[in-house]
C-alpha cells in the first residue's frame, strides 16, 4: 500500500490506515504551505450557494494557515446561502464570508478551491483565473491537474474530512466550534454516515462528536423555517410524479437553489422508490439534483449524462446536482423540461411508465 506523491498533487485512499493517510497529508500540507509562504493575501473560493462542507472546510483550512504561517484567507462565495441550517451555521460559528462579486482578485497571491474544482459549473471564478490549490472529494477534472497543489480524494464521502486529516497530521488544536462546523458537515452530507460515508468519514465523525459542541449543534440542527420553506413542501408534493420506482419533481421557482437538493432527499424516503429527479428555476437558471438509493445506479454519471449538450453536472454514486444556465424563453420550457426527464426515465429503463400523482 504505496503512498503517491508527484511534487505538487498527493494519492491518498480511503483504504489506507489512518497513520498513513496522515503522512501523506503532513507531507503534501508542508511542501504546499513552504510554497504559499511570501506570495502574499490567500483567498479561498467556495461552490455557489455553500453548504455545511464548503463552510467547515473553509473554516478549517483558514485555521491551519492562520496557525502555520500566520496568513489569515479571506473565504468567498458566490449566490447565496438560505437554508436555514447553513445560515445558523455561518452565524453561530461566525464564519467570516465575503461574496467574489466584490472582490479584486488581482490583490491575491494564491488562489485556493475547497469543495469544488475549476471549470465545473457550480462556482463563479472565471475560467481565466488560475487556481492554485485544490482540496475536493468529487471526481478529478482533467482541468484540475494543471493546478499547482491537488489533493482531490473522490472516495472520500466529504471534503470536510480531508481537512480534518491536515488537522490531526499537525496536531493543530481543534475547538468545539470547529469541532462542531466538520462534525456537522459530515453528519449533514453523509446523512449521518448512511450516504456515500467511507471509512475517513467515519472515523473523523466518531473522533469529532466527543468535542463538538452540543447546543451549537442543536441550534445547527433545529433552526426556525420561513413560511416559504412550507408553501414549498406542499408545491413539492402537489408536483411530484411517480413513475414505477423513480420520482421527478418540478418545483417551478425556487425563492433559493439549495431547496432543490432538499426536495430530492425529502422524496427519496418514499416507499419503493429508488431514484428521485428534482429540478427548480431560480433566477434564470435551471438547478437539478439527482438522489438514488439503488448500488446499480451513479447519480454523478447519469446527471452528466442528462444534461449532456444542455447544462453542467456531476456528483457521485448517490447524489449529484446540476445546472443549465441561461434558460430559453417560457414557451420552450416545457420542451427542455420534458426531454431532461424524458432523459432522466431512459437512464431507468422507465420510458414508457405511466406517471401517478403524489400529491393527489
Amino acid at each position: 500500500m504505496t503512498l503517491e506523491m508527484s511534487e505538487s498533487v498527493i494519492t491518498i485512499t480511503e483504504s489506507m490506515p489512518l497513520e498513513k493517510r496522515l503522512q501523506g497529508a503532513r507531507l503534501f500540507c508542508s511542501r504546499m504551505l513552504e510554497w504559499v509562504k511570501g506570495r502574499g493575501k490567500v483567498i479561498i473560493i467556495l461552490h455557489d450557494n455553500p453548504d455545511p462542507d464548503c463552510l467547515a472546510s473553509a473554516l478549517a483550512l483558514r485555521h491551519i494557515f492562520t496557525s502555520m504561517i500566520g496568513e489569515e484567507p479571506v473565504i468567498a462565495f458566490s449566490g447565496m446561502i438560505a437554508r436555514s441550517e447553513n445560515l445558523v451555521m455561518a452565524k453561530i460559528l461566525e464564519i467570516p464570508l465575503i461574496p467574489v462579486e466584490i472582490i479584486d482578485l488581482a490583490e491575491f497571491g494564491v488562489i485556493c478551491m475547497l469543495d469544488t474544482q475549476p471549470g465545473t459549473g457550480n462556482n463563479s471564478l472565471a475560467a481565466a483565473v488560475q487556481v492554485d490549490i485544490v482540496i475536493d472529494h468529487h471526481p478529478l477534472k482533467e482541468i484540475t491537474k494543471g493546478c499547482r497543489w491537488v489533493d482531490v480524494r473522490g472516495h472520500y464521502g466529504v471534503t470536510a474530512t480531508i481537512l480534518y486529516e491536515y488537522l490531526l497530521a499537525f496536531d493543530l488544536d481543534i475547538s468545539p466550534e470547529l469541532a462542531t462546523a466538520i462534525f456537522y458537515a459530515i453528519k449533514s452530507d453523509t446523512q449521518d454516515l448512511g450516504r456515500e460515508a467511507n471509512r475517513p468519514d467515519k472515523e473523523a465523525y466518531l473522533k469529532l462528536f466527543p468535542l463538538a459542541d452540543k447546543q451549537l449543534l442543536c441550534q445547527i440542527m433545529n433552526p426556525r423555517q420561513p413560511i416559504e420553506y412550507f408553501r414549498t413542501l406542499r408545491r413539492t408534493i402537489d408536483h411530484a410524479r411517480l413513475y414505477g420506482r423513480a420520482v421527478i419533481i418540478d418545483m417551478q421557482k425556487v425563492f433559493f437553489p439549495e431547496l432543490v437538493a432538499e426536495m430530492a432527499d425529502f422524496l427519496l424516503k418514499l416507499e419503493g422508490v429508488d431514484a428521485v429527479l428534482a429540478y427548480g428555476e431560480y433566477s434564470r437558471e435551471m438547478y437539478l439534483s439527482i438522489r438514488s438509493v439503488s448500488d446499480d445506479l451513479n447519480a454523478g454519471e447519469m446527471m452528466k449524462r442528462v444534461l449532456e449538450g444542455i447544462g453542467t453536472g456531476g456528483g457521485h454514486s448517490n447524489m449529484a446536482g446540476g445546472k443549465i444556465a441561461d434558460l430559453p424563453v417560457a414557451d420552450s420550457l416545457p420542451r427542455l423540461q420534458a426531454f431532461m426527464e424524458e432523459r432522466f426515465l431512459k437512464e431507468l429503463g422507465l420510458a414508457d411508465s405511466e406517471p401517478v400523482s403524489i400529491g393527489s
